[in-house]
């Protein structure tokens, strides 16, 4: 995708998928719920030529790869989860960038949620990775 429109991009917000995250001991007991809103590059005008998901990326197979992965993984922190999904996405989907985030709903007391937001490149995917 070297030659995408800057401007042009799929999203999805509001992604729910149940998890173990948290640290504090409950936490690590009981799957809890956290919403994933993510933003990748596309050329639009490639897949409206012919009107066929082909030529565009598919937001529902990236969608299903999310949950799953989520779904079968055990996050101490928010952090690692981005990270961690921010890689999955630019290696297995071959995007340029992955602009990522993740809320985790009734983290603190008082607010409506909490959560990180990340933006990841391809060309820096594999030089954040943990050694």
């Amino acid at each position: 995708m070297n030659q995408v429109r800057k401007s042009d991009t799929i999203f999805l917000n509001g992604l729910e998928v149940e998890c173990i995250i948290g640290f504090i001991d409950w936490e690590r007991r009981i799957k809890q719920r956290v919403v994933i809103d993510f933003e990748l590059p596309v050329d639009c005008a490639r897949a409206a030529v012919h009107d066929a998901v082909e030529d565009t990326l598919d937001y529902k197979l990236v969608s299903k790869r999310i949950i799953a992965f989520v779904e079968a993984s055990q996050f101490k922190l928010v952090e690692t989860m981005a990270e961690r999904l921010a890689r999955l996405v630019l290696d297995e989907f071959a995007v340029d960038w992955i602009r990522l985030r993740i809320n985790k709903p009734g983290a603190i007391r008082g607010s409506r949620d909490v959560g990180v937001s990340i933006e990841r490149h391809r060309e820096s995917s594999a030089q954040s990775a943990p050694r």
